[in-house]
């Protein structure tokens, strides 16, 4: 009988951010972190919601943002096949890049881990978090200690380094 490896099937922490720009966004994002959850995605923390522009055409609509912290023992590649399943269950149609959805989930952290995006359709961590304030600053709020896991620089140091602009347009709702 083969042992089975502990480390394989222990629970990883890991930061998804949602967000939603069409439909009843509230409810879209709640709908998600419930969706998450029946997927055996242990929801232990959620940020506020967060209104921001549409980004890069403010005339669409508004964003609600959030970020959660959770623990699954699934690996990153079946994480975000569920993440884009729950996507789809809320009816996102994947156009172009940037278009308005009912629903967006990104894996933002899966436990410190690394992954270039070479050999696998994930880059890990999220390559554009750094430059998101609808990340930084739920995530901040959710986890004050947190450190970028490549560049290894702390989450108020991201977040002073955001354009002012960028910090003056989000509001925690």
């Amino acid at each position: 009988m083969k042992k089975q490896d502990t480390s394989e099937n222990q629970a990883k922490q890991v930061y998804l951010a949602i967000g939603s720009n069409l439909g009843n966004k509230f409810n879209n994002i709640d709908i998600a972190k419930f969706e998450l959850e029946k997927l055996k995605i242990k929801v232990i923390k959620s940020s506020s919601n967060y209104i921001t522009e549409s980004w890069p055409d403010p005339t669409r609509p508004n964003y609600i943002n959030i970020v959660i912290k959770v623990k699954t023992t699934l690996t990153p590649i079946k994480l975000l096949k569920f993440c884009n399943l729950v996507e789809s269950k809320l009816g996102r149609i994947r156009k172009k890049i940037n278009s308005p959805r009912t629903c967006d989930i990104d894996i933002i952290d899966y436990n410190g881990k690394i992954l270039d995006g070479k050999n696998q359709q994930l880059i890990l961590p999220h390559p554009r978090l750094s430059k998101r304030n609808f990340v930084l600053l739920p995530l901040f709020e959710i986890d004050k200690s947190w450190k970028h896991p490549k560049s290894k620089i702390n989450i108020v140091n991201l977040i002073n380094s955001l354009p002012v602009k960028d910090l003056r347009s989000i509001k925690q709702i």
